[in-house]
């Protein structure tokens, strides 16, 4: 009987694990280097020279096989082709193989070299590393050849032998994309749900899309034309039949976009179960199988034999638009995204379930969405829903249309539903359609349990402004042990406001900090116009306002009555009593709307960037504990020494330069004393408090950085203004950095306000985001006056020897470390505006609180 010929050409997915199975000398590492890149090969021998220093040393089989089979998984977990080099003769070596490809959902492949075992042996004569006899090669050409016609039965989708060594040195390897690889295929798409034989909604849908939809009655049989709009295609979810009147025809216009490449179809569990009674297989009539059954049955048997090669032709999926989304009957969980296996196939029709029945008799499903935490977008149907909701980067498009709900599609990329009313209940639920009870959103439902592994660790984040920002493992572990311990609750953490850089030392005498060390700053990085703003010396605050607690339990997800909330730079609840926040809450609220806000900008929440004062009110316990002692202390040993000086200056000690020191070191305990009087009042209540917002950070679909600080600052003066004393004002101006006298006259401003007690001015750019020839610029600085520095300092900062060590500050980590919390805030409000998962916006509010770990001097 003659052997088949070697095959030409070898065509492999290309993502799959190929198994080369050869005899020693049958040229496996050769045939593998000729056709794969160096980083798809593991090789047995290199793997064993690795742990041993020696590629033939037989001891170190079993450790190099556990590095071959941890290099193979890390590899398929990533969707790497992954080629095995090795003898893999036997049935029982090749088990582990076809096991990993399975949990990867890989193709296992298998390629037989097998070029006789005569020359198997004259190649191991001439290499001296294998000192072995002909018996080995003879053994082993046996057994591979044994074993040939069982290897697709051990699991191998592929079995490609090649049988001389002419057909070896000759075959070319092709890869080819997975069946449900159309990542090429950029759309645009109009991704519709579960149709079920609703043919006159489907043609309504279509025609809302933009599609044109022809019948043409011909003596073949009825025949459909659907004309998209420029450029789009439809991709059909699965279940296009069963229930509704019109199963054939739903199958015509889909078969029909699909032959002419303007429609996916993938695979439902109503689809799959058709089919399988067209092939005759036992099946349970039921489901609504029996209207599809008659219904084909008057169609005869010319239409059924046509539909039988669509049906079974379906894929479980499809991953389009350069992987960005995947769409699936019932979804996918990540690790199947773009992977060809039973499993996925299984879970794409069917999703998951506890085993168990739910009252109506129907199986349980376990809620996949809300685990699920893959870049790819998941449309997917299955399940009816009275209103889609994307959940973690997944959407539910059945909108139970033959159960009397709606037919949608989605739009993509746009993200826009687009959705035609049922012309009445074709069929009715075992499960009644209903909406949600619950007031949150479905993604806010599954954001009530958080996963640390979504924060914890080395992470990279992504960011609009600044690109990839690293956030170290050790810093994530302590920005987690504060946020879990003491944060306000998490629905409520969606932006961290940046630490800021002071400016440049000024070289003036007696000066550490003046203004036009900053004008120069952002003169020098091409910034026209800076804002400058008083600095309040209060407690810095974010401030998420709502209308009311519907619209907080909404939009932000949190399951009591409160509306809105209150915390500080770290994440903490700023007052301990919520009736204080929601007395807070309510004069902003007030204020909000006497200013017009919410039509204004057509939102329901509004968050703010704010000081709240006094600073007594959140730093009294530092003030008592550390502030105050050290100038009492200073105050009376100095005193003290002082009045000892004078009586040694009296008996005629030379001591007077002595004494002089002593009283000026005692004057500048005074004003460190006086330095935070401004900033210290009592609190009994609310009327007692003051609020500065100095930002308004996001609304209800915009974050506001794309404003100048202009307008942010405009708003401030409008909610002082309607706000009443519990809103307080904050002075600002514009400056022309090219108008020496507007310059002057700031600096002028600046020094009154200092002389008077204010803590100093904040420096930016006019615009919210500012870039230079280099990049991100500085987004403020701060300009402290020459008292408040006492508190930071200490009573004696400013004496000449000191001022000269300060001057010497490094300023390059913390203005490094403010560009990157801006661009992390930015990050998280963007996210959140765009209603991203909370784990999304939580990884940026992290990496926020995980960089305030690194070892920046405080007092910058």
């Amino acid at each position: 009987m003659s052997r088949a010929p070697d095959p030409a050409r070898i065509d492999i997915p290309d993502f799959a694990l190929v198994v080369l199975i050869g005899a020693t000398g049958s040229g496996k590492s050769t045939f593998a280097a000729r056709h794969f890149k160096p980083t798809e090969i593991i090789s047995s021998d290199r793997c064993r020279g690795l742990v041993s220093d020696d590629e033939t040393d037989q001891s170190a089989t079993a450790d190099a096989f556990d590095l071959v089979r941890t290099i193979a998984e890390k590899r398929l977990k990533n969707r790497r082709l992954t080629v095995i080099d090795a003898t893999n003769v036997r049935a029982a070596d090749r088990k582990d193989w076809v096991a990993l490809a399975r949990r990867w959902h890989a193709l296992p492949v298998a390629i037989v070299l097998d070029p006789g075992v005569n020359l198997c042996i004259e190649r191991n004569k001439a290499r001296p590393d294998r000192p072995f006899g002909p018996q080995v090669a003879v053994r082993m050409v046996s057994e591979i050849r044994r074993g040939l016609g069982g290897l697709q039965r051990e699991g191998f989708r592929q079995v490609w032998r090649l049988g001389t060594a002419e057909g070896i040195d000759a075959a070319t390897v092709e890869r080819r994309p997975l069946w449900t690889d159309k990542r090429d295929d950029a759309g645009p798409f109009d991704i519709i749900g579960d149709v079920h034989g609703c043919a006159d909604e489907l043609e309504a849908l279509l025609r809302r899309l933009g599609y044109t939809v022809d019948w043409q009655e011909a003596e073949g049989g009825r025949r459909v034309t659907v004309t998209p709009p420029p450029g789009r295609k439809a991709v059909f979810v699965g279940d296009l039949v069963d229930r509704g009147p019109r199963t054939p025809d739903v199958l015509r216009i889909a078969m029909s976009m699909a032959a002419a490449g303007t429609g996916h179809v993938v695979n439902g569990n109503h689809d799959r179960k058709l089919a399988r009674w067209l092939d005759g297989r036992d099946v349970k009539i039921a489901h609504g199988l029996q209207q599809s059954i008659e219904q084909l049955e008057a169609e005869g048997p010319a239409f059924k034999a046509a539909i039988k090669p669509f049906l079974d032709g379906l894929l479980s999926h499809v991953w389009l638009d350069g992987g960005k989304l995947a769409v699936a009957h019932a979804g996918l969980k990540p690790e199947m995204v773009g992977r060809a296996s039973p499993a996925v196939r299984e879970f794409a029709l069917y999703g998951e379930t506890t085993g168990e029945t739910d009252e109506f008799g129907l199986p349980v499903r376990l809620d996949w969405a809300a685990a699920y935490r893959g870049p790819t977008a998941i449309a997917y149907g299955h399940t009816p829903v009275v209103d889609p909701e994307w959940v973690n980067n997944t959407l539910c498009l059945d909108t139970g249309c033959v159960f009397g709900g709606r037919l949608t599609a989605l739009r993509w990329p746009e993200k826009e539903l687009v959705s035609v009313p049922a012309d009445r209940v074709w069929s009715e639920p075992i499960r009644p359609l209903a909406a949600r009870a619950e007031e949150r959103s479905a993604q806010a439902e599954a954001d009530d349990l958080l996963d640390m592994e979504d924060v914890v660790g080395r992470r990279w984040v992504e960011t609009q402004l600044r690109g990839r920002i690293e956030v170290a493992a050790e810093n994530a572990a302590a920005a987690l042990e504060v946020m879990s311990r003491f944060a306000i609750a998490p629905q409520w953490l969606v932006y961290l406001p940046p630490t800021m850089s002071p400016v440049e030392t000024s070289a003036r005498e007696e000066w550490l900090e003046r203004p036009e060390e900053a004008f120069e700053h952002f003169r020098g990085r091409g910034v026209a116009a800076v804002m400058c703003q008083e600095k309040h010396m209060g407690s810095r605050a974010v401030i998420a306002l709502c209308r009311d607690a519907a619209i907080a339990r909404a939009r932000f997800g949190v399951t009591g009555d409160e509306t809105g909330a209150i915390w500080t730079r770290t994440g903490r609840t700023f007052f301990a009593d919520p009736a204080t926040t929601e007395a807070v809450l309510a004069r902003l609220r007030a204020a909000a709307d006497a200013a017009g806000l919410w039509s204004e900008l057509d939102t329901g929440w509004l968050l703010f960037d704010a000081e709240i004062m006094p600073w007594s009110a959140k730093a009294g316990a530092l003030i008592d504990g550390q502030y105050a002692p050290v100038a009492a202390a200073s105050l009376a040993g100095l005193t003290a020494a002082g009045d000892a000086l004078a009586r040694a200056v009296a008996r005629g000690l030379p001591l007077a330069d002595l004494q002089q020191r002593v009283a000026g070191r005692r004057e500048r305990a005074e004003a460190y004393g006086r330095a935070w009087a401004p900033y210290v009042w009592p609190v009994s209540g609310i009327d007692d408090l003051r609020i500065a917002p100095f930002h308004l950070l996001a609304a209800e679909g915009r974050v506001c950085f794309d404003q100048d600080h202009a307008w942010h600052m405009a708003v401030a003066d409008r909610l002082a203004q309607a706000g009443g004393p519990a809103v307080a004002a904050t002075r600002w101006r514009l400056v022309d950095l090219a108008d020496d006298a507007a310059c002057a006259d700031a600096v002028a401003w600046w020094e009154a306000m200092t002389a008077a007690g204010g803590e100093g001015m904040v420096v930016k750019p006019r615009d919210f985001v500012a870039r230079g020839p280099k990049g991100l610029i500085q987004p403020a600085v701060k300009v402290r006056g020459r008292e408040y520095l006492r508190i930071i300092y200490g009573p004696e900062y400013d004496l000449p020897e000191n001022l000269v060590r300060l001057r010497e500050r490094k300023l390059g980590g913390k203005r490094n470390l403010a560009l990157r919390e801006f661009a992390l805030g930015h990050e998280a409000l963007r996210r959140f505006v765009a209603r991203e998962p909370l784990r999304r916006v939580h990884e940026c509010v992290f990496g926020v609180l995980a960089l305030e770990s690194e070892p920046i001097d405080p007092r910058l």
